[in-house]
C-alpha cells in the first residue's frame, strides 16, 4: 500500500520526464480488485488539455500510446515502452515541452469509445515535462486510474422517452443477455389510448451518435408534423463501432433485431400506424443504414430518405475503387497520399494518419467499423482486415467478400425482384463537396439506378458538405403527412419555417 500511496503522490504532481523516462499506468485497487485483460492507454496533449476526450477527436487528436495486457494486477505498475503502439510518434521522439497526460483502462465490453464507456477507468490529468536527452534522469510519473466512467443518464421529458428491451436475436449471438435501446420523440398531444395511430420514422444517427440524440432531433420535426408523427432514434453502437443495422458475421443480427424485434415492440407500445406508414432516414453512417434497411427489407418500410450516406458503391469508397487490382487505401495510382476529409478544397485529414491512429486506439473506429460489418470473421475471431495497416494495400479477396454489402451491386443483381417493391421508396441526397469524399459513390448509384429504370430520387446538392440536405428533409415530411391525410402545403410551410 505504501507503493500505491507513492504512485498517487507522483500522479498528482507535475513530473520531470526526460526522453526515456516513460510514465507507467497503475490500476487503483480501490476501483478494481480483479486483474485486467484488455487494452490500456496513455493519452498526451501539448500544454493544457483534456487528453481522454481528445484521444477520440478526429480533427484535434491527442497523442496515443496503447498496449494489450493480460491479467494486469491492481497496484502493479505497467511502464510505457517501445512495444506499445503509438501515434503519431513514439515516446522517444517527443519534442521537449510540457504535456497533459492521462491514462485509460478500457473495461466496457459494449462501448466503441475507449475512455467513455461505462465502467472504463481513467486517471486524473497529470502535467509531464519532457526535457530532452542529456538531462539527469527523473523518477517516471505514475498515472493511477482511480476514477470510473459512470453511466450516462437518459433524460426523459413529456415527449422524449427511453425505450429498452432485451434482444433475443443478439442475446443468442453474443451468448449473454443483450439490451437494445431507442430514444422516442412522441407527437404533441400524444394519445396513449390507442384511439389514434401515428406514422413512424426511424432516424439513424451518424458515427458516434446514439439514442440520446432524440432530444436534439426533436427540433428537426417541423411544426406542421409535430402532432402527427413518432420519431424513433435507435442506438446503433456496438463494441466495434456503428452496427449500421446490418446483419454481420462479427457484430451479429442487428438488422433482424431492428425489423423483427425492436420496431414491432415500439410500434405496439406507442400505437404506430403499421408498416405502410413506417419510414427510415439517416445521415452519414445513418444514411447508409437507412438505405440498407429499405433495400434489405423492401416491404417493411414505406420509404427511405438517405442523406450523404457512407459508400453505397465500393467502386468509389471515398475515391478508392476497392475492386481495382493493386488498390491501395493510402496512395493513389500516382503514389500521392489519399485524403479522407476536407474543408472546402483544403485537405484536413489523410487516410494513412487516420487509420494508423485508429489502429492504436483499437476496435471502435470508423474504418474498422466497416470491416466489422462487411468482412467475414477471421480464424482468430476478429473481422478480416480489408487492407494492410502499414502499407495500405487492399486484400483483393477480402474486397470481393464485401460484395454482399455493396448496395449498388445488391440492387443490380436483384433488380428484377427488388425493383417493383422499391418503387417510389428510394431517396438519396449527397453534397457535391462532401467533407469525407462520399459524393462520388452516390453519383455512381444514381447512374446505376437510372440504367435500371428506377424512379429513385438521387440528388447531388451543389456545394454542400457532409450534412442533412434541406430539400430531402422537406420532401420526407411532405410525403409522410400527405399519406397520413394531412395537407401537404401545411407540411411545406412548417419545413420552411424551421
Amino acid at each position: 500500500m505504501k507503493q500505491i500511496a507513492a504512485c498517487v503522490i507522483l500522479a498528482a504532481a507535475a513530473a520531470l520526464c526526460p526522453a526515456g523516462a516513460e510514465p507507467s499506468i497503475v490500476i487503483d485497487p480501490a476501483v478494481r480488485s480483479e486483474p485486467f485483460s484488455g487494452r490500456v492507454y496513455v493519452a498526451l496533449v501539448g500544454g493544457e488539455g483534456r487528453p481522454r476526450q481528445q484521444m477520440l477527436d478526429w480533427f484535434r487528436p491527442a497523442m496515443v500510446f496503447s498496449k494489450d495486457v493480460t491479467d494486469l494486477k491492481p497496484g502493479q505498475a505497467l511502464q510505457v515502452d517501445d512495444t506499445w503502439l503509438s501515434f503519431p510518434k513514439g515516446w522517444e521522439d517527443l519534442d521537449p515541452g510540457q504535456y497533459s497526460a492521462q491514462a485509460v483502462v478500457r473495461c466496457s465490453p459494449d462501448s466503441p469509445e475507449p475512455g467513455r464507456g461505462e465502467g472504463d477507468l481513467y486517471s486524473e490529468v497529470t502535467t509531464i515535462t519532457v526535457t530532452g536527452d542529456g538531462e539527469p534522469p527523473a523518477e517516471p510519473p505514475a498515472l493511477v486510474t482511480s476514477r470510473k466512467v459512470a453511466e450516462r443518464p437518459f433524460r426523459e421529458t413529456d415527449r422524449v422517452k427511453l425505450f429498452e428491451m432485451v434482444s433475443p436475436a443478439l442475446t443468442r449471438f453474443n451468448g449473454e443477455e443483450t439490451k437494445v435501446r431507442a430514444g422516442i420523440v412522441l407527437p404533441e398531444n400524444f394519445k396513449d389510448d390507442g384511439s389514434r395511430r401515428y406514422p413512424i420514422i426511424y432516424s439513424v444517427t451518424g458515427f458516434g451518435g446514439d439514442h440520446r440524440a432524440a432530444a436534439s432531433m426533436r427540433q428537426y420535426v417541423p411544426p406542421a408534423a409535430a402532432e402527427h408523427v413518432i420519431l424513433v432514434v435507435p442506438d446503433p453502437k456496438c463494441y466495434r463501432g456503428h452496427s449500421v443495422f446490418a446483419d454481420s458475421a462479427n457484430n451479429g443480427p442487428w438488422g433482424e433485431m431492428l425489423v423483427n424485434e425492436l420496431a414491432p415492440a415500439i410500434e405496439e407500445k406507442y400505437h404506430a400506424a403499421g408498416i405502410d406508414q413506417r419510414y427510415v432516414t439517416g445521415v452519414s453512417s445513418g444514411g447508409w443504414s437507412s438505405l440498407w434497411l429499405q433495400v434489405t427489407y423492401p416491404d417493411q418500410f414505406a420509404g427511405c430518405w438517405s442523406h450523404c450516406p457512407d459508400p453505397v458503391d465500393f467502386r468509389d469508397f471515398q475515391r478508392i475503387n476497392l475492386y481495382e487490382p493493386g488498390a491501395n487505401m493510402y496512395r493513389d495510382g500516382q503514389g500521392n497520399r489519399r485524403p479522407i476529409a476536407r474543408q472546402g478544397d483544403e485537405v484536413i485529414l489523410w487516410y494513412d494518419d487516420f487509420c494508423r491512429r485508429e489502429w492504436a486506439l483499437g476496435p471502435g473506429g470508423q474504418i474498422h467499423s466497416f470491416e466489422a460489418v462487411f468482412s467475414r470473421r477471421g480464424p482468430d475471431g476478429s473481422p478480416e482486415l480489408l487492407f494492410d495497416r502499414e502499407t495500405g494495400a487492399v486484400n483483393p479477396e477480402v474486397a470481393r467478400s464485401w460484395e454482399p454489402y455493396d448496395i449498388r451491386l445488391v440492387l443490380e443483381r436483384n433488380w428484377k425482384e427488388l425493383g417493383p417493391r422499391l418503387a417510389g421508396k428510394l431517396h438519396v441526397y449527397a453534397g457535391e463537396k462532401d467533407t469525407f469524399y462520399l459524393e462520388g459513390s452516390s453519383a455512381l448509384l444514381k447512374e446505376s439506378l437510372e440504367k435500371l429504370g428506377s424512379d429513385a430520387v438521387v440528388q447531388i446538392a451543389p456545394g454542400m458538405p457532409h450534412t442533412l440536405i434541406p430539400e430531402g428533409h422537406k420532401d420526407m415530411f411532405e410525403t409522410i403527412l400527405a399519406r397520413a391525410g394531412v395537407e401537404s402545403q401545411d407540411a411545406a410551410a412548417g419545413a420552411e419555417a424551421r
